[in-house]
């Protein structure tokens, strides 16, 4: 399958962060992405990677995710309904693969709000730090 295009071109600096968001296990910041792309591009600045960011968000490839702190991270787009986990220890943030809220779209809330959506952030320990 054809993936839709980053901007004009494509170029390494875009296919390095493009595959590190795939590969991750949850969300990431922009500095987790930069830290990460290094290992392939070394020297990959900051503005690059926002930049692509952007981009890649236009082409519709990865979306953002806001945690309830006003964090800022990025994920795959299409990876479907999910929630995360924030582990309190390491501050990672973890795709969670099941649903834990039982409100389809469509519902209605005792007090008469319509649900369009939901999402959820778990918080606690990791297994890798538990």
């Amino acid at each position: 399958m054809k993936r839709p295009p980053i901007g004009q071109r494509n170029t390494r600096q875009r296919d390095a962060i493009a595959e590190v968001i795939g590969a991750a296990a949850g969300p990431l910041t922009a500095p987790e992405i930069a830290e990460r792309a290094q290992r392939e591009i070394p020297g990959l600045g900051m503005a690059t990677v926002y930049r692509t960011l952007k981009l890649l968000q236009e082409a519709g490839r990865v979306r953002t995710v806001i945690l309830p702190s006003g964090e800022t991270r990025y994920e795959s787009e299409g990876l479907g309904h999910h929630h995360h986990f924030h582990c309190r220890v390491c501050d990672g943030v973890y795709d969670l693969e099941s649903c834990h809220v039982v409100m389809p779209p469509g519902a209605r809330t005792e007090e008469g709000f319509v649900v369009e959506d939901h999402e959820l952030t778990l918080y606690g320990v990791c297994p890798s730090c538990g």
